[in-house]
């Protein structure tokens, strides 16, 4: 599985993994240890790259739109 931008200090050491409890997708940063969970129902086509990679991250604070192609963030 390939790394990604982590969305929070911006490293390439973001990856997922299938929660064994909940089944949800959980994204984690090796580097920072930031951790947010993945609204699998709500991906969608990114408005910047224009591929179907735009995913719904939620952590602790807050909600958003994330690209794992082109690493965009955007507000819900």
């Amino acid at each position: 599985m390939a790394l990604q931008i982590c969305p929070k200090c911006k490293e390439n050491s973001f990856t997922w993994f299938i929660n064994g409890k909940s089944h949800l997708t959980s994204w984690s940063c090796f580097n920072c240890d930031y951790e947010a969970k993945e609204d699998e129902s709500d991906e969608c086509i990114c408005d910047n790259c224009e591929n179907t990679t735009k995913k719904k991250l939620k952590d602790k604070e807050s909600e958003y739109w994330w690209c794992s192609n082109c690493n965009t963030i955007s507000d819900i």
